[in-house]
Parts: C-alpha cells; structure tokens; sequence
C-alpha cells in the first residue's frame, strides 16, 4: 500500500495538468524541472508530491 495524497497536491496537479498538457510527461525528474521553471512557492516536499501524482496521472491518460 502506498501514501496516501491530499487533497491539496491532488487538486494542483489535476489544475495544473488541465493548464499545462504538453508542460509534463510520466518522468518524475522532468516533472520536478517543470514544476520549477512555473515558479510555485511551494515546498520542495510538496513539489515532488505534485510531481509524483502528475507522473500517476499521465500513466492513467496513456
């Protein structure tokens, strides 16, 4: 069993991957170098939770 998201990093990958289609990819390391170049103040913990669901997600679409 994995962890569990919340709703928060749910609800901003799902609003930032309806934003951003062609931004992200099912790479976690790519993702990451995305979420960077958007200039979120988020904390680093939340950006590689962000970018671990979006690499999910894309998987999910393919």
């Amino acid at each position: 069993m994995g962890r569990i998201k919340t709703a928060l990093v749910k609800r901003t990958a799902i609003k930032l991957l309806q934003q951003y289609p062609d931004l992200f990819s099912a790479d976690f390391e790519h993702n990451k170098k995305a979420l960077d170049s958007l200039n979120l103040q988020i904390s680093k913990k939340v950006r590689n939770m962000i970018a671990g669901y979006l690499v999910r997600l894309k998987k999910q679409n393919k």
